[in-house]
């Protein structure tokens, strides 16, 4: 058969399908995605098991090479810990728990009926069963009380089991604290989350460091917070936060870009109704983005005036970390600089561009609009 012939059957009939419209043949990307959701996990656990794959020879019974065939090489438990419900943390342990995963809480307050709740950390450490899987989600300023206090997790966990600090840590806190967790032969890891307490509920962004072969060995549990394909591995402890505080750092200067030229807008001699300007920024134009489309949703929410929402803008680390960490790679980064020195000064000088900047993190974030 010639080339010119080679495919002239399978092309005629998919062109006869695209013009009835039948799509039986044409896989959309979510549907790719949620086909690798189900086969990764196999692929990944052949990859695992140099072992070859059992045959029936039929001097075996059929139910004993069933069991057999049910025994993979390593079986990731699905009941893990979480420490702190807060916005992001309860919106993880939700999340989890849709995908058939056992939450456990260790909390001071918090109370949930969808989910198992203690407040006395050796109990919670006794309701999981070795090896444990705990993900921290607390402040970065109390990561090593949780860790290393009295009553720290350190003195509770067993070798073999795992820590992971999905919170918003500097990285280079993270590497101290890997050093020291490896002292006890527990497993340490560190995961960025972006996108707010939504992103948490509904499927984040998570930018992941340490081992590879822990990550390797834990990436169910990473692929199951984050938003279909929305995971990255990062070899070297404190990598994922190191990632996480740079896309920080860059989110100060962009939405401090944003707030700027709204100011502009709002001050300009045209009536322009900055709903619609925000509307038509996030339709198609180059700076379409979340950001965008949360600032329009802030000005539809509390008016062009915005209403109640603070000139002063409230800051944490991670912008801080990014500039002091830039010098001391002796970089310049003048713009996310400029824009965590405006929220400083902000306390003093409240203003409309501090407003906008106000309302984008109550939007993304749920901060205080005070």
């Amino acid at each position: 058969m010639g080339e010119s012939t080679r495919y002239k059957e399978e092309y005629a009939r998919l062109l006869s399908d695209v013009l009835a419209g039948d799509l039986t043949l044409f896989v959309s990307g979510e549907e790719a995605i949620a086909s690798w959701r189900f086969i990764d996990p196999i692929v990944r656990a052949w990859r695992k098991d140099n072992s070859s794959l059992p045959t029936y020879h039929g001097d075996k019974s059929i139910t004993k090479v069933a069991q057999e065939l049910e025994k993979p090489a390593y079986v990731v438990p699905k009941h893990m810990g979480l420490v702190g419900l807060g916005k992001m943390g309860h919106g993880i342990a939700l999340r989890l728990t849709e995908q058939g995963w056992m939450i456990t809480a260790l909390t001071r307050s918090t109370e949930d009926p969808q989910l198992l709740v203690l407040h006395d950390a050796k109990k919670f450490i006794k309701s999981l069963k070795p090896p444990r899987i705990v993900w921290l989600m607390v402040p970065h300023d109390t990561v090593d009380g949780v860790l290393f206090g009295n009553n720290g997790l350190l003195k509770l966990l067993t070798p073999g089991d795992t820590i992971i600090d999905g919170g918003n840590s500097y990285f280079v806190d993270t590497k101290r604290r890997a050093e020291k967790i490896a002292k006890a032969d527990i497993t340490f890891m560190d995961a960025g989350v972006s996108g707010g307490p939504g992103g948490a509920r509904h499927g984040a962004s998570v930018m992941i460091g340490g081992r590879r072969e822990d990550f390797e060995r834990l990436e169910e549990l990473f692929e199951a917070i984050a938003a279909p394909g929305a995971y990255q591995f990062f070899e070297g402890y404190g990598a994922g936060h190191f990632v996480k505080m740079v896309h920080n750092g860059v989110e100060y200067g962009m939405m401090q870009a944003l707030a700027e030229g709204f100011t502009i807008l709002r001050k300009s001699d045209y009536q322009l109704d900055l709903s619609r300007v925000a509307e038509i920024y996030n339709n198609g134009s180059v700076i379409e983005s979340r950001l965008v489309g949360w600032l329009h949703s802030a000005l539809d929410v509390f008016g062009e005036e915005l209403k109640g929402v603070s000139g002063s803008v409230g800051h944490t680390g991670e912008g801080e970390w990014t500039v002091k960490t830039a010098k001391n790679m002796k970089l310049n980064a003048k713009i996310i600089e400029g824009a965590l020195d405006f929220r400083k000064h902000s306390a003093k000088s409240p203003s409309y561009t501090g407003q906008v900047l106000s309302a984008l993190r109550n939007q993304f974030g749920g901060h205080s609009l005070n």
